[in-house]
């Protein structure tokens, strides 16, 4: 299926749909505080993709643009998008919302780097992401995964 990914407006709206997401729990995925943030900052360009079912937002993400000046993840240094966040509503999981929004951030032709969630490493194998091994002194409790464009050197910090 096509879904069609938006741009999701930074205001009280989304953050209303935000709060639908909280309710199903996993207190570190809620982007209600980054949104609440933004909207402070009134105007900021919002990091926030969504899909949605009629007026319902059930699929959501943050993704943010990072120099290669800040990399920690590939070598040689270069930008890549750093995939936050992604969450679908129960109801609405495995019918391919959160395909639809990595092949989205795909699009943009930039290595993405994104941490898996428990029992999430299947869907990002299915995307093509793959586990990259780099420095522990670096290891936030992450558990980072990568994917490549087509065409770009896949090589990751390893030492």
């Amino acid at each position: 299926m096509n879904y069609k990914v938006e741009k999701l407006k930074v205001n009280y709206k989304t953050l209303e749909d935000f709060k639908k997401f909280k309710e199903y729990g996993v207190q570190e995925l809620s982007m209600s505080e980054d949104l609440e943030a933004n909207i402070v900052e009134n105007g900021s360009e919002s990091p926030f993709y969504g899909v949605y079912f009629g007026d319902k937002l059930v699929a959501r993400m943050s993704l943010y643009q990072v120099e290669g000046r800040f990399n920690r993840y590939f070598e040689p240094a270069q930008d890549y998008l750093e995939l936050w966040k992604l969450e679908v509503l129960p109801d609405y999981q495995s019918k391919g919302y959160g395909s639809a929004l990595v092949q989205f951030a795909k699009e943009f032709g930039l290595p993405i780097k994104t941490n898996s969630r428990v029992k999430s490493k299947d869907f990002w194998t299915k995307m093509d992401f793959s586990s990259i091994q780099y420095d522990m002194e670096r290891d936030l409790g992450e558990n980072p995964l990568v994917w490549f464009p087509h065409g770009v050197k896949e090589q990751s910090t390893e030492k």
